[in-house]
């Protein structure tokens, strides 16, 4: 089968680079943190519509049937964009209200925006794999269950079925672009070939089942060695140890904001314990917690506690078991992500890997305190910023140069699409059509059915706007910076290998 007669255009025209440069180093984007299969997460019904269908757009781009008739069903959306006046929940051909920048309920990674990505000059996805039980028992909706290990074999298993669909597309098993990879070794054949690098990582609050109740851990060392062997025959290749919630293996750093209040209501529901926390010990710090406002979620009796402002540091670090699963994964040579740790599990995490020269250390997407920037380059590790507004990025970008100078390091970007973040507001500026990066294909505003969407109007609507946000980004920042994250592909290769490679 070719493309569907009847699908998204691209609207990239130029064939994708190949090859290595003059010193046989690969080129290419990195999106070291997306989500691209979330709709099978949170209970099936959280991140409406697919990435793709067997059955074409029309079935893959639908709203669920309890945002009909106005919108008014998606509770979860209005409450985290305090947007309460419903949207237009017809999606394929008209696209009036979704994919939009503000919306975190609707899918945003249809595969042919993903081909616009990478035919835009994207080498290498970070596809982590993503659930929370407590959003999934919270949330009215869900035909799937709220198991988060469960909910990640589905994922993984839809994201090798995209794998086959994309192929078919182009001749045959192995013949298309998107490439799953469990090596940087065949990273860099599929990314010389032009193709992107697609890398399985994880992303939730409870990995293998590990949380606590009243500090009670409720996994084992034997559930974090047969949870990581299982994942790793599955293809991952990298993992969070916490996210959002404190769990048996590390503290998180906190969430600010109205975001934040709800998140510590429900580490409360889910752990009987709110956040803790005590003056830093460093100057790194965790962010400051949002206030835990009367709250649906809670009951009367409980009250949040006040926080004082002077100590921004969770008490939680790296648990005992933390520590063996951090060892566990190092024995499996696989990468680290440190991103969503507490300052003080962070800290305990870079300590080990400095103990044991271990270089698989990655920061995908600024969750991490910038302080930590020089120890995770000294290690070999990665480091990629949020893809917030251009301008944020840029800044980002700017204040860690003189350490990709020192250490010879590119950059990243971690879009979390489908992964309830933010994303970049409207531009001004980006002339279509543009080169999209240096000698680069030709991009020009992306269409599908009836809507045309245009970075200027539309921010970061999708991630088919990759191309159009890194223009952006280039009339902010420089070629430079264009050529530092060009650079990403082979940096994210070296510390994978490095981690290999690593012998105790």
């Amino acid at each position: 089968m070719a493309r569907p007669a009847v699908d998204s255009q691209i609207n990239v025209t130029g064939e994708p680079f190949k090859g290595t440069d003059g010193q046989g180093r690969v080129r290419g984007f990195v999106d070291a943190h997306n989500h691209l299969m979330t709709n099978e997460g949170f209970g099936g019904r959280l991140i409406c519509g697919k990435a793709f269908s067997e059955q074409g757009i029309a079935d893959a781009l639908k709203d669920c049937p309890e945002h009909h008739p106005a919108g008014l069903g998606a509770i979860f959306e209005a409450i985290v964009t305090g947007d309460f006046d419903g949207h237009d929940p017809v999606g394929w051909p008209t696209f009036k209200h979704w994919p939009s920048y503000t919306t975190v309920s609707h899918q945003q990674n249809y595969y042919a925006w993903l081909e616009r990505a990478w035919r835009g000059g994207q080498r290498v996805l970070v596809q982590d794999l993503t659930s929370n039980a407590t959003l999934c028992i919270i949330h009215p909706f869900k035909d799937k269950p709220c198991d988060e290990m469960q909910s990640v074999r589905l994922q993984a298993q839809r994201t090798y079925e995209l794998q086959a669909f994309i192929d078919r597309q182009f001749g045959g098993t192995g013949k298309g672009w998107f490439r799953i990879v469990t090596s940087a070794e065949q990273a860099r054949e599929v990314i010389t070939q032009g193709k992107l690098a697609v890398v399985l990582g994880i992303e939730t609050s409870e990995l293998f089942g590990c949380r606590t109740f009243l500090d009670i851990p409720l996994c084992s060392k034997g559930d974090i060695d047969r949870g990581l062997d299982e994942m790793y025959a599955l293809g991952v290749r990298s993992a969070f140890l916490c996210h959002k919630f404190d769990n048996a293996l590390c503290g998180v750093r906190f969430d600010s904001g109205t975001q934040g209040g709800v998140i510590n209501a429900g580490q409360f529901l889910r752990t009987g314990q709110w956040w803790q926390t005590e003056v830093c010990k460093g100057p790194q710090q965790d962010n400051p917690i949002g206030t835990v406002g009367p709250n649906a979620l809670i009951p009367a009796s409980a009250v949040a506690p006040a926080y004082d402002p002077a100590k921004r540091c969770n008490v939680r670090g790296l648990t005992s078991l933390g520590e063996y699963a951090v060892q566990a994964m190092m024995k499996r040579h696989m990468m680290i992500e440190i991103d969503h740790m507490s300052v003080k599990a962070a800290g305990r995490t870079l300590e080990i890997a400095a103990q044991k020269k271990y270089p698989g250390i990655v920061s995908s997407h600024s969750w991490m305190d910038a302080q930590w920037t020089e120890k995770v380059y000294q290690l070999g590790g990665f480091i990629a910023g949020y893809e917030n507004d251009p301008g944020g990025y840029v800044a980002q970008a700017a204040a860690a140069e003189p350490l990709r100078r020192k250490y010879d390091v590119g950059i990243g970007f971690g879009s979390d699409y489908n992964g309830v973040g933010s994303h970049p507001a409207p531009q001004t500026g980006v002339t279509y059509p543009f080169r999209s990066y240096p000698e680069g294909p030709l991009v020009d505003r992306q269409r599908t059915g009836e809507r045309v969407w245009d970075i200027n109007v539309d921010g970061g609507a999708h991630i088919g706007l990759l191309p159009d946000w890194v223009e952006k980004v280039r009339q902010l920042g420089g070629d430079q910076l264009v050529q530092d994250m060009l650079g990403g592909a082979e940096s994210y290769l070296r510390t994978w290998s490095g981690t290999q490679r690593w012998a105790p």
